[in-house]
Order: C-alpha cells, then sequence, then structure tokens
C-alpha cells in the first residue's frame, strides 16, 4: 500500500491530500529514508512524520484496504 494512502486510511492523518503534500515536502520518512507519496509501506516498517517542531513515530503493524474508525488505531503503534 502506498504511504499516502496508509496515513489517511490508519487515520493518522485524516486527508490523502494533505498526506500527500507531506511526503512531497520531505517530511515523512519509513525507516529513517525520505519517502514520496507513492512509496510502499510493509509490516514492520517504522514511519516518522515531522508536525512542525514535533515528530511522531509509529510502527505498522497491519495493512487493510478499509478499516472501521475504530479499529484504525490497529493498524500502528505509535514509538
Amino acid at each position: 500500500m502506498r504511504i499516502d494512502k496508509f496515513l489517511k486510511v490508519s487515520r493518522i492523518i485524516k486527508r490523502r491530500t494533505v498526506a500527500n503534500e507531506a511526503c512531497s515536502q520531505g517530511r515523512v520518512l519509513i525507516n529513517g529514508k525520505v519517502a514520496k507519496p507513492s512509496t510502499e509501506i510493509k509490516v514492520g516498517d517504522i514511519i516518522e512524520i515531522q508536525f512542525g517542531e514535533h515528530i511522531r513515530r509509529f510502527e505498522v503493524l497491519s495493512i487493510s484496504e478499509h478499516v472501521a474508525k475504530g479499529e484504525a488505531s490497529k493498524m500502528y503503534r505509535e514509538l
């Protein structure tokens, strides 16, 4: 699954366009490397997102195309 879609489906970022822009601006890293919006992710990857001064880190636990709102937080673990 693409990183921009994962961020939207998992509800880490609310809209895919915002996730796409964050990736394009170099604010998203996957396993320490800058991620383009089309970068594929897999279970076990570490995602780092820079929100202003703060950096949040997540580990991918599962990947699914469609997830209910209550189940979205089970797709990742915040580090």
